[in-house]
């Protein structure tokens, strides 16, 4: 067995020395080894420089989120919106149906993804602003979510089946009249604009009918066309109406459409506060600038496609621009006649 000895104290005549060297070295190791995290920690932190992420968006596919299902008129409108602006930003863009809740399920969705661009939604105002005062989307509207661009605005109707015995509003009011909550309408959801509009409207008209909802606005229809209600309350009746199956009787608007003068708005029988629909894209809270501005650039210039306007026309849905701040200006400021008729109708106990 070998053994060695190790010189201690004042038995080591390189005591000094041989520290001075360790010191040194581990300073410079130490210093060696600061200066490669700073280089590594600033190339790291270049990777998440917003200004680089914006210039190279998009890079992948994008994904449209519809709260409603196949078939309905926002589904219809983001189908066409996507096939024009991913042309003109190079990437696919996916539409994705996530309906339920009148939109809020979709809605939230949206709003807590990453806010990097590449999950944007297609909303109707106000169920956008009603889910929030319901509580099934507990995200604010209009601050919880960067805002886009507005792209149309839209009719909705009380529109009865082609076949059926009542031919106008006024026949509706004194049926539902003679038999309180027998009659059944159906719309897109409680918290639809449909909802709002009618439910006003049989309270100012001194009326009880039934609401049945459903997950979307071609579920609703479908639901009329079936002989399942009796009348339907909502913004998807347009092609219906124009091969004939289904009839409308009043229009939620403030003025009578040029595209049917004959049948009446609210405000020809009761003084009503209807609230105009209107389509906008949003996305989560954070998107950098260049990314919205991106966005809403080929949006835009989708929203002047024979293509697109196509589609709109086919929906009965007017052409609407407004940018960014002027969405989110329109949002906030339907926010308090909103609040007033959800809770002058006790909305909340629905």
């Amino acid at each position: 067995m070998i053994y060695m000895k190790v010189n201690r104290g004042a038995d080591c005549p390189n005591k000094g020395r041989t520290k001075n060297i360790f010191r040194h070295a581990v300073q410079r190791t130490g210093s060696h080894l600061r200066r490669t995290l700073w280089i590594l920690s600033a190339f790291a932190g270049m990777a998440f420089v917003p200004g680089a992420a914006s210039a190279d968006f998009p890079d992948r596919p994008i994904t449209l989120v519809v709260p409603y299902g196949p078939g309905s008129t926002i589904d219809g409108v983001a189908r066409a919106l996507g096939q024009g602006a991913q042309k003109r930003l190079g990437q696919s863009i996916v539409v994705e149906n996530r309906s339920g809740a009148g939109g809020a399920i979709g809605a939230m969705h949206v709003g807590r993804q990453s806010p990097d661009g590449y999950t944007i939604g297609l909303v109707s105002n106000n169920p956008f602003v009603l889910s929030h005062f319901t509580k099934s989307m507990p995200l604010h509207p209009v601050e919880d979510f960067s805002h886009i661009i507005t792209t149309a605005g839209y009719l909705m109707a009380v529109a009865v089946h082609a076949n059926s015995e009542i031919n106008s509003i006024q026949e509706l009011v004194e049926a539902a009249k003679l038999e309180p909550g027998k009659l059944t309408y159906s719309t897109s959801g409680t918290a639809s604009t449909g909802y709002l509009n009618m439910e006003e409207f049989a309270a100012l008209a001194g009326i009880e009918v039934t609401h049945v909802p459903y997950k979307s606005g071609a579920e609703a229809v479908t639901a009329l066309l079936s002989d399942q209600v009796n009348f339907y309350a909502d913004a998807a009746w347009a092609p219906f109406a124009r091969d004939g199956r289904l009839r409308p009787l009043l229009i939620f608007a403030g003025q009578r459409s040029n595209r049917y003068p004959d049948v009446p708005v609210p405000n020809d029988i009761v003084s009503a506060n209807v609230q105009p629909g209107q389509l906008m894209l949003v996305a989560p809270k954070g998107v950098p600038e260049p990314v919205l501005q991106k966005l809403h650039d080929a949006f835009k210039a989708t929203s002047n496609d024979a293509e697109y306007l196509a589609v709109t026309d086919r929906f009965n849905l007017e052409p609407l621009y407004l940018g960014p701040d002027a969405t989110r200006d329109a949002l906030a400021k339907t926010m308090a006649p909103l609040k007033k008729m959800f809770d002058t109708l006790g909305l909340g106990k629905q």
